[in-house]
């Protein structure tokens, strides 16, 4: 069974009325990103996100879903076969490497890739769980200290969301296509809010 997810990335801990960690500057980084289970058994991401430095970020999945102190309580990455860290193409890596993302010179990040390790389904499933973007570039546990093989390096919060269930809309994009100039449109309207206050 096709299993559709979406994560909207933000960061909004300045209208936290509770006491938090966070730095007291806003990133201003937003973003949305589609989980979808192809029939191959890999799962496909997609995503655009905006406002970043231009160059490389890592993403990842992290164990839980809890945005109460905003990327400080979403815990380690998701790693239910306690492995070290690596790249999103190794073998030997977290369940919620993702690797690296890279921005352009606008700040704009776009994206799609197939992963062989994410699941929508079972014991492993990332849905619930928080899905990060970092100020830093993931070395991919390539460095040279302990660091490397639990983050690789990359542990500042820019945005965050948690993962759930749900469908992309994508009759709102000319032809299907999920492009910079959907993400334009599409969150330019308050039905994109609306919309994902729904699932």
């Amino acid at each position: 069974m096709e299993i559709k997810a979406v994560c909207i990335l933000k960061d909004e801990h300045d209208l936290y009325t509770h006491p938090h960690d966070l730095e007291q500057v806003v990133s201003g980084v937003v973003g949305s990103v589609v989980f979808e289970s192809q029939g191959n058994g890999k799962v496909l991401i997609r995503g655009i996100i905006t406002g970043l430095t231009r160059g490389k970020h890592g993403l990842h999945v992290c164990a839980f879903g809890n945005l109460f102190n905003g990327y400080h309580s979403i815990g380690p990455h998701f790693n239910p076969r306690k492995t070290a860290h690596g790249g999103q193409q190794d073998e030997v890596r977290h369940v919620g490497d993702l690797g690296n993302i890279e921005a352009n010179e606008e700040g704009v990040a776009e994206f799609q890739v197939e992963d062989h390790l994410l699941s929508l389904s079972g014991t492993e499933s990332i849905i619930g769980r928080a899905l990060v973007i970092r100020a830093e570039e993931d070395d991919l546990g390539k460095g040279v200290n302990e660091e490397s093989l639990a983050t690789g390096n990359a542990t500042t919060g820019l945005a965050w969301g948690v993962i759930g269930i749900g469908r992309w809309p994508y009759n709102h994009c000319e032809g299907g296509n999920f492009g910079i100039a959907c993400w334009k449109t599409w969150t330019s309207c308050a039905h994109f809010w609306r919309y994902f206050q729904r699932i």
